[in-house]
């Protein structure tokens, strides 16, 4: 125990004597340090993906509003339950039609499940209805015999007379209703063990189901369970939905041939686990591509020292996410390939800053892809907006973090260049061969800028997970019940239930009918509700029959208010450019609504059409805000304006080629292939800034930073190829081209319009020679370069070229 404690005094003895040792400096950024490694671990705890169907809708926009204010009514798009039985009716009789219901209970009990709508729970609610009914017909029957009779004694009649005149009450009464109660005897009793009632109500004594049943009975063999989430619910909470109605029906124990849980809320909880699943490994894989590279590539002396600029970015990139984790933002899908693209572009400003270069250079071209990235801030689509927001505040924080750490940077001692890297010196060559090479880039270019006012867009949620086995789901949903989105026709006034509001209803769903018949099909309107009344009720009458109706039933398209009625139909997502034509004639052909009321057509598929209106509208918007941006900090932060408008030329070459590219070989356009723009301006203006610096100055070690980064960033992005949603394999593609491309637009515009007698802004000509070897560093981490102090004050100013050892 002695020699115990003997060994912690002495430890703490060292401790504080190591502490009291330590500098100012040291201490200071120890303590830096530490905050932030906090801000770091805190803010990634509370990182969350999010790709909830509002990420891929236009925010704010009335459509979208329409489509909320539906959902607060009637709740949000439904998980569709399909349970298959082998033979016919199976599901519709006897004990399983009782376990149908037993399980429509149990997913109404589920957390944040705002109504479930199936045929047991339809069937219940008819037979207890049908028991009223009769009930009430029978009790009102006895009470007129009993009236009359009564009325006819007390006027001194003999019974023989009363008796005659306690028929003659029924007569009329027996007429009116009597047929209620005749048609119903053959059903028998109504329960639900009685299979003669159950096929009256949905067969109608046929073989086919009755129309206004088959949303929930779409075929004899299939029974179908839609359960409307509540409304503003996030994506935590409908995954955990999905997740347990998935189990309530694996624990149903009913007797299936097929089950299928599908749905909006399904397929957008299948997203959020494929992108949480991915979000890591394809990170992962964008850090081992460019790790090799930065390892295997002979660019610094020591081997060990060539991960330190990749360092720097994944420090830079921690707090990026760390931020949104503080923020309370989530990610969206966009942000899914935030790292591979960080990790591949931010990468290389960390690199030349390890380089002799001349610092403001690089800095002003990091501000210049930060501000083309930031231009997608302007998209209406959330996920592109929050893709942009990331990257812009990615590279500020990563050339941040370099700049923090530039003496543990500053280091690094450069291997010598071979002489494959050396640069001849610019000459002049023939006019007519420079021009030619423009002329021929410039048409090639032309003709994707003007493909993209054309393109197709694909920026249908659904077609987003394209790959994902829940789409499949979703396409055998569509296949039963003859579609796969749901379309509303909403009529909001005082009362939805008067006789003018329901002949608005009855004539808007003739229109639909006689006009979209082929394309769009009734599931559930007011006007088929109160069918039975016929064409010209009476507000008495519906005033009785809303009474008489399952508020069960009611409730799926009449709010509890009576202030809004909802048209439910079915309708198949296709091509939605065709979609959106389709929802603005519809709109265009409702009739006039009464005086007092509103109408209006909301729902998912109009949601989806109004964005590629929207998007539509952005693809040269976004574009060209990004070269100007990226032009305008180009043209304000470098001294050599000329660099600046080559590298806006070499933008505008390159994203016309990508353009070109995706016109020929892909066809179309997604909101994230849209964004290609942005990263073609970021790639373009920094290859251009730093060619220029290198051909200019004849820095072949400059010349090698640049082939590194240009191999670091298509190796990044190809990492997003092992993704299995193929709008992010898309997009990976499309974005090492655009990388490609960049790097061949600058490497044509520097060499075809950089002069050979241009000189750089400075007080004195940059020295073309190698540098000299560097002295030993110093305790503080600098290192000397034999300059003179001058040269060595002047670090990171544009007046003077900083060159670092090279070891020989």
């Amino acid at each position: 125990m002695r020699g115990l404690a003997g060994r912690c005094r002495r430890l703490v003895r060292g401790v504080r004597l190591r502490l009291r040792r330590l500098s100012r400096r040291e201490a200071t950024a120890g303590l830096a340090a530490l905050l932030v490694g906090v801000f770091v671990l805190g803010g990634l705890a509370q990182v969350r993906l999010d790709t909830s169907i509002d990420s891929f809708l236009p925010a704010g926009d009335p459509v979208l509003q329409g489509l909320q204010d539906k959902a607060d009514a009637f709740g949000g798009d439904p998980v569709v339950v399909l349970l298959e039985s082998p033979q016919p009716r199976g599901l519709l009789h006897g004990p399983e039609l009782s376990g149908v219901l037993r399980l429509e209970g149990s997913l109404a009990n589920l957390p944040d499940v705002a109504e479930v709508y199936g045929p047991g729970t339809v069937l219940n609610q008819i037979a207890a209805s049908a028991k009223n009914l009769l009930a009430q017909i029978s009790g009102r029957r006895d009470a007129l015999r009993t009236a009359a009779v009564q009325q006819a004694r007390n006027a001194g009649a003999p019974d023989t007379a009363a008796a005659a005149a306690g028929d003659a009450a029924l007569a009329d009464y027996d007429r009116r209703y009597g047929s209620l109660v005749v048609s119903a005897l053959p059903a028998g009793l109504p329960t639900l063990s009685n299979p003669r009632f159950v096929d009256s109500v949905i067969f109608g004594g046929s073989d086919r189901v009755r129309p206004q049943w088959g949303a929930i009975v779409p075929a004899p063999n299939t029974v179908a369970i839609l359960v409307r989430p509540r409304a503003a619910l996030d994506q935590g909470g409908t995954t955990q939905l999905v997740d347990g109605v998935r189990a309530a029906v694996g624990n149903s124990g009913l007797p299936t041939s097929r089950v299928t849980v599908t749905g909006v809320p399904a397929v957008t909880a299948a997203l959020t686990d494929q992108a949480r699943q991915e979000f890591p490994i394809l990170g992962a894989l964008a850090l081992l591509g460019v790790g090799l590279l930065s390892v295997l590539v002979p660019w610094s002396r020591r081997r060990r020292d060539r991960l330190r600029p990749l360092l720097a970015t994944l420090l830079g990139t921690a707090l990026t996410l760390a931020a949104f984790g503080w923020t309370g933002r989530p990610l969206s899908l966009g942000v899914v390939a935030f790292l591979p693209i960080l990790l591949g572009i931010g990468s290389d400003f960390p690199l030349y800053l390890a380089q002799p270069a001349r610092r403001r250079r690089v800095l002003v071209a990091a501000l210049a892809g930060a501000a083309g990235f930031g231009a997608l801030a302007a998209s209406s689509l959330p996920f592109v907006r929050e893709l942009g927001i990331a990257l812009a505040v990615g590279i500020v924080l990563t050339v941040g973090v370099s700049l923090a750490l530039r003496r543990w940077l500053d280091v690094l001692e450069p291997t010598e260049v071979g002489s494959h890297w050396v640069l001849p010196r610019p000459r002049r060559g023939r006019w007519w061969v420079r021009v030619s090479a423009l002329v021929v880039a410039g048409a090639l270019a032309a003709g994707g800028w003007a493909a993209l006012p054309a393109l197709r867009i694909d920026a249908d949620p659904e077609s987003l997970a394209a790959g994902l086995p829940a789409l499949e789901q979703a396409q055998e949903a569509e296949r039963v019940l003859r579609a796969s989105g749901e379309i509303n026709v909403v009529l909001r006034g005082p009362d939805v239930l008067t006789p003018a509001a329901l002949a608005w209803t009855r004539e808007a769903e003739d229109v639909v009918d006689r006009g979209y018949g082929d394309r769009i099909h009734p599931i559930t309107t007011a006007s088929t509700l109160f069918g039975f009344l016929g064409r010209t009720p009476t507000q008495e009458q519906i005033q009785a029959a809303s009474e008489l109706l399952p508020r069960y039933l009611a409730s799926a398209v009449i709010q509890s208010d009576r202030r809004t009625s909802l048209g439910v139909y079915g309708i198949e997502l296709q091509d939605l450019r065709q979609q959106s034509a389709l929802v603005a004639s519809l709109r265009a052909d409702l009739p006039p609504p009464p005086p007092g009321y509103t109408s209006d057509v909301v729902g998912l598929p109009v949601a989806a059409a109004r964005a590629y209106d929207v998007v539509s509208s952005d693809r040269v918007l976004l574009t060209v805000l990004a070269l100007v941006a990226a032009g305008l900090v180009l043209l304000i932060g470098l001294r050599e304006r000329r660099d600046a408008l080559r590298a806006i030329l070499a933008v505008v070459l390159s994203t016309g080629w990508v353009l070109e590219v995706a016109w020929l070989v892909i066809g179309a356009l997604t909101p994230l292939t849209m964004a290609v723009g942005a990263l073609t301006t970021a790639t373009g203006c920094e290859f251009t800034v730093m060619l220029a610096e290198a051909r200019r100055g004849r820095r072949p070690w400059l010349l090698r930073s640049v082939a590194l980064a240009v191999s670091a960033a298509v190796l990044g992005y190809l990492a997003l190829t092992a993704s299995d949603l193929a709008v992010l394999r898309q997009f990976g593609l499309l974005l090492a081209v655009g990388v490609i491309t960049s790097a061949l637009a600058a490497v044509l515009v520097v060499e075809v319009l950089l002069p050979p007698t241009e000189t750089p802004a400075s007080d004195r000509p940059v020295d073309t020679r190698s540098p000299a070897p560097p002295a030993p560093a110093t305790r503080g981490g600098t290192s000397t370069t034999g300059a003179s102090p001058s040269e060595d004050a002047g670090h990171g100013s544009d007046d003077v070229a900083i060159h670092k050892g090279v070891s020989r």
